[in-house]
């Protein structure tokens, strides 16, 4: 095994080498390895960059580095005056990829929208259970009850039916669970017996195609020909899969990648002197921060978690985690986003009251809690186990011992959502740029049933307003019942508020057209390399 191994790895890296001479190529040293190849079935930005983006189109998306939302799949879009029915106009003559296990032999319609969508919706959809079909976004968004019926009204015609008025439901549509795959390959995959190939070996409509990867190393992607907005100006995109940020750098210097993400806050200033590298920057729309397991004792208890949070000394955590290139959280909302409170007072760093509080939970004589630290860096935290490490010493003046815990990626994130741990750095950067999408997936009561409700907090008060806030289109209206969501977050501290964070990317002076994405993706269809 290992000499075969050995042998692919090689045979690999001579591929990427001998094609870099001959082809248009850009390699990004992304910070780890896809969960895999379907967005639906994934949540984290490593999982989206390396399928939802290259690979996938969605009805509606996002302009490149905008929050502006465009046309993508369908060209057009009617909403029936109740807000209960969308009406989308497909865009005709849009080719899927093909790859050695199928060729399509029609084009895009309206079978692989409701494909799409059914596998996530219907439990009886023979696709529903492949993978270990777990489709957290869709069902945060309740999309289950939202979605009644989706219609074929002819190939380039689909007609969704909600069972009421939802605000940012086309916004949503934009959200990667809601990438479109080829219901002809899933059919053709079903009667082959391999369903699992369309997630691991994936077609979609999108600028690239999947063509090697090698889990933990790297990804190869392709310029797609038939691409419906053209052929990408790259011919191959390669991922090289860099864990470590300062191993990152070290490539971007030597030009063994041209674009990197997550650079240590600690060496932008050698990245703002090299003259062969740009420092590009934008805010970005993203909160990290710990969520406590409610379900676990003594997180149950509010007054435990209350003392917690007032055991943080938050200033302190911002000057050595992000060296000036974050700001302290006090919502689960960035400051960009509207409805975000900006007058409501954060918990201060306060050990005596934490201690005190303690003492009224029961807890005087201290207690020890898990607290778990990610092994990757996020656009919201650049260095989790240096956050941790200074939690840990702030808790341990209230007489509190955190052990600090941490997994592989992959593991971690499926250890948090399966409500193993206590304490979970964890974080999140909004999709879609709409209120809702902090809300709903990550503190209501369904997205608390596997999904990415990391706090497992079910509070029905927060969740009526949150439904509330949904079916209602005015925008005033809707901000004020999310300044009071933000209160219940406060007084039930489910999670501390950490920090918002700005994006970095440092990208070699030769690329031209790439754009700092203000969700976190990474995208290269517009990106050119000047030899």
């Amino acid at each position: 095994m290992r000499c075969k191994l050995t042998t692919l790895a090689v045979a690999f890296a001579a591929l990427t080498v001998s094609s870099t001479v001959a082809a248009n190529t850009l390699v990004y040293c992304s910070e780890g390895s896809p969960e895999n190849f379907n967005p639906q079935l994934y949540t984290s930005g490593t999982s989206v960059d390396a399928s939802a983006v290259p690979i996938y189109n969605r009805l509606v998306d996002f302009k490149a580095g905008t929050t502006e939302l465009v046309p993508s799949l369908a060209e057009k879009w009617e909403v029936s005056e109740d807000g209960k029915v969308y009406t989308f106009h497909l865009r005709k003559g849009v080719k899927f990829q093909s790859n050695k296990f199928f060729t399509p032999t029609r084009d895009f319609n309206a079978d692989d929208v409701i494909f799409s969508f059914m596998r996530q919706k219907d439990p009886k959809h023979p696709y529903h259970n492949v993978s270990n079909g777990n489709y957290s976004n869709f069902e945060s968004l309740e999309f289950g009850k939202l979605i009644t019926a989706i219609d074929k009204v002819d190939d380039h015609t689909v007609r969704f039916t909600l069972a009421h008025p939802e605000a940012p439901f086309v916004a949503d549509l934009a959200w990667y669970f809601a990438s479109i795959l080829s219901a002809e390959y899933a059919d053709a995959m079903l009667k082959a017996g391999t369903p699992e190939r369309v997630d691991m070996e994936p077609i979609g409509t999108g600028p690239f195609k999947l063509a090697r990867y090698q889990k933990d190393s790297r990804i190869l992607f392709t310029a797609f020909p038939e691409y419906w907005q053209g052929k990408a100006k790259l011919d191959r995109l390669v991922f090289s899969i860099t864990p470590d940020a300062s191993v990152r750098f070290a490539k971007l210097e030597k030009n063994e990648c041209q674009v990197m993400p997550f650079p240590n806050p600690a060496d932008l200033p050698r990245m703002r002197e090299n003259k062969d590298i740009t420092l590009m920057q934008k805010a970005g729309l993203n909160t990290g921060f710990l969520a406590f397991n409610t379900q676990k004792p003594p997180l149950d208890n509010v007054k435990v978690r209350q003392a917690l949070a007032l055991a943080i000394n938050k200033p302190a955590i911002i000057d050595a985690v992000f060296h000036g290139t974050g700001t302290a959280a006090k919502n689960i909302l960035p400051p960009g986003v509207w409805s975000a409170d900006a007058e409501r007072a954060d918990y201060p760093y306060d050990p005596e009251r934490a201690k005190a509080l303690l003492k009224e939970a029961g807890f005087a004589n201290g207690m020890t809690i898990d607290l778990w630290a990610m092994p990757v860096q996020r656009p919201y935290n650049p260095n989790a186990k240096r956050m941790a490490e200074m939690i840990q010493a702030d808790w341990a003046k209230v007489g509190v011992t955190a052990k600090v815990v941490t997994y592989e990626w992959g593991e971690y994130l499926k250890r948090v959502k399966g409500g193993e741990h206590q304490a979970a750095l964890m974080g999140w950067t909004t999709a879609t740029g709409d209120p809702d999408n902090f809300f709903g997936p990550l503190f209501t009561c369904t997205s608390a049933q596997g999904g990415s409700n990391s706090a497992k907090w079910c509070y029905k008060p927060f969740d009526d307003l949150i439904i509330k806030a949904r079916a209602i289109t005015e925008q005033s209206q809707r901000a004020a019942l999310y300044k009071e969501a933000q209160q219940m977050m406060h007084d039930q501290m489910p999670a501390v508020m950490i920090a918002h964070s700005t994006i970095f990317e440092p990208v070699r002076n030769n690329v031209t057209g790439y754009e700092v994405d203000p969700f976190g993706k990474h995208i290269f269809y517009q990106v050119d390399v000047k030899k």
